[in-house]
């Protein structure tokens, strides 16, 4: 994923409330960017591999729209991403024999050089929230001119 800036959350399909609050809130952002969203990926990443499939993440984000892509893998592939963006989550028994899962409710905000530089939050407002996704966008856009720029001088240089 380095290269472009994206959005990452950590949630599950059956999350009674925060999980699709922020996904609704994340796609309602980025229409508001408008085209320069285009420039931004936002992923969904389960935290529940054993009950959302691939196909199970399709159809749970296919209600905020294209722009958000659910990602998943093994429980291992999972915590190794876990552990690297530091989200707390903890598999909680219900009193059916079912379970829940508690997790960090964050937006993380990655540039490309996947360096997290900011956080998203479900409870933040939406105006506050969209000022730091255009910043992201915008400080990416200054770094690859930027870089193009080093590459110009490097290539002129005697």
């Amino acid at each position: 994923m380095r290269g472009h800036p994206y959005a990452v959350f950590f949630g599950f399909t059956r999350c009674p409330a925060v999980c699709s609050t922020t996904m609704l809130e994340m796609s309602s952002l980025l229409r508001d960017v408008g085209r320069e969203a285009a420039d931004i990926k936002a992923f969904f990443v389960t935290l529940d591999p054993e009950r959302d499939a691939a196909e199970t993440l399709t159809n749970f984000l296919s209600s905020f729209g294209p722009e958000i892509v659910g990602l998943t893998g093994t429980g291992e592939e999972i915590a190794g991403a876990v552990k690297s963006f530091r989200v707390y989550y903890r598999k909680v028994l219900t009193e059916h024999g079912d379970y829940t899962i508690d997790h960090s409710a964050l937006v993380y905000l990655v540039d490309r050089k996947g360096r997290v530089v900011d956080f998203l939050s479900f409870d933040q407002r939406h105006h506050i929230a969209l000022e730091k996704l255009k910043g992201l966008i915008l400080e990416d856009s200054r770094a690859a001119l930027r870089s193009a720029r080093d590459r110009s001088v490097e290539a002129h240089a005697f």
